[in-house]
């Protein structure tokens, strides 16, 4: 048999032997019995000075091209044979939940809001955002705030050294301000957010604390609605036992004014008969005239309260500081 026959048959083989390897060991044995040091196809490349000068490049053209074949073949099954290496040995059941490793918690006052925010939303509340750093007119002047008031005072707000003499909001009624000159009545608006004032951080204070406001404009909307509105809500909150009072106050931007004050298992494990927990009130007919709106068509409640007082009871928190000193062994709690 000429060698070119032979380099034929032994290409045959190893091709023949390359495509029956059913997994990556037999496949390396296959390619050492041909492409390796003592490989068939190896051998015959050391055969080549055995032949005469004129028979050499025939045979070396038509070797290498037996070897290229050879090699394509044995790149395409290892390619073919790893992925099958990959796969499951057996069916994959998509339907069963994932598993991922838990990535961290929401925070508590997270928690809370996205808690306020549902018991709101049942009753078609739509929840409203406006910016930390505020103005004069939309944080005071737009709710009545007499430019006496101490709370326009720089002992009590943060001021922004810039032009124009922004300031951090203190409250995020300002955000109904902006609802209100933007939006016709009726408006049904939350309002969560973060608000600063200057408070020396202790126990129950924090410069930087989470509040919630919330509006209700239409026809002929009553202290009775504002009522139900607010007892539907902390009974969601703080349990169905919660009991409420409303007390005489006063705010300058609503007309009459209310404090609310509850009670129920949680207040008095404190010791405490009641405890106060929200601002309220009817919205002042000078606001609506500020913002466009007839105050002779248009009524309307408000209140406030703050987030961290409702978290704080709910967890039994005494330490209004710990929401924010992120410490890992607090967080892991929830």
């Amino acid at each position: 048999m000429s060698l070119l026959d032979r380099i034929d048959a032994v290409k045959q083989a190893a091709m023949s032997e390359l495509a029956a390897a059913a997994e990556l060991p037999a496949l390396e044995r296959a390619k050492g019995a041909f492409l390796g040091a003592e490989g068939q196809l190896t051998l015959l490349l050391k055969e080549l000075g055995t032949l005469a000068r004129e028979e050499r490049p025939v045979a070396g053209k038509a070797l290498n091209a037996a070897k290229q074949e050879v090699e394509l073949l044995l790149a395409q099954r290892r390619s073919d044979l790893e992925l099958k290496a990959s796969l499951p040995k057996e069916p994959t059941d998509f339907s069963l939940p994932g598993r991922r490793r838990p990535l961290g918690r929401l925070h508590p006052l997270t928690l809370v809001t996205q808690d306020i925010i549902r018991a709101f939303r049942r009753l078609g509340f739509v929840v409203a955002d406006g910016p930390e750093i505020e103005d004069e007119y939309h944080c005071f002047d737009a709710l009545n705030t007499p430019a006496d008031h101490p709370a326009r005072d720089t002992q009590d707000t943060f001021f922004v050294d810039a032009p124009g003499r922004p300031l951090l909001r203190t409250h995020t009624s300002s955000v109904q301000i902006r609802v209100m000159r933007q939006l016709p009545p009726p408006i049904r608006i939350i309002v969560p957010g973060r608000v600063y004032r200057r408070d020396n951080a202790d126990a129950t204070h924090n410069p930087t604390f989470h509040q919630i406001e919330g509006l209700y404009v239409d026809r002929g909307v009553t202290v009775g609605d504002l009522k139900g509105t607010v007892e539907a809500v902390f009974r969601e909150l703080l349990g169905a036992d919660v009991k409420l009072r409303f007390r005489p106050h006063y705010f300058s931007y609503t007309e009459p004014s209310l404090e609310i004050d509850f009670t129920n298992s949680l207040v008095r494990k404190l010791g405490k008969d009641w405890l106060e927990i929200a601002g309220c009130g009817m919205v002042h007919p000078k606001v609506f005239e500020n913002v466009g709106y007839d105050p002779e068509v248009w009524t309307g409640w408000a209140f406030g309260f703050g987030i961290e007082r409702i978290a704080m009871l709910r967890y039994g928190i005494t330490d209004i500081r710990l929401f924010y000193e992120n410490d890992v062994r607090f967080l892991r709690q929830f």
